[in-house]
């Protein structure tokens, strides 16, 4: 199965993959991972007076943050996994990435702010389940 697994480094990202973890049909040889993380533009008034090198490192060092220990992870579970890190608004990016990349499955982390929260200020999770056909898992 292509997996795609959103990543943020947050607390949800570690309860994401502690209950991957913890749960021996989602781990194995028999899946494929992509692990991508989306990385917010800097404003375009500022990256206008950031040269494109400086803009393009501080992009990579942002993921890079992200993947580091996802990297440890993944070794140690034994994971067959990629890293994909993508610059631009989360949600339309990751169900962008996972309708072209004609993944399986979704996963996501949920902050699980509740109904309320969502509607004031929606949240990555709806607005991915609401953008693609993939099927998702979320993990709050």
């Amino acid at each position: 199965m292509k997996i795609l697994a959103a990543v943020d480094g947050s607390p949800f990202t570690r309860r994401m993959l502690a209950y991957l973890a913890a749960h021996d049909e989602w781990l194995g040889p028999q899946h494929e991972y992509t692990m991508i993380t989306v990385v917010p533009p800097v404003p375009p008034r500022a990256a206008a007076v950031l040269d494109k090198a400086t803009l393009k490192s501080y992009y990579e060092d942002a993921a890079e943050k992200t993947f580091k220990p996802l990297r440890t992870f993944a070794a140690k579970q034994g994971l067959k996994a990629s890293f994909v890190a993508k610059v631009g608004p989360a949600a339309e990016t990751i169900a962008e990435l996972a309708e072209k990349g004609k993944f399986d499955l979704i996963v996501l982390g949920s902050h699980g702010h509740g109904t309320l929260t969502n509607l004031v200020m929606g949240s990555v999770a709806t607005k991915v389940l609401a953008k693609c056909k993939i099927p998702a898992l979320l993990i709050r």
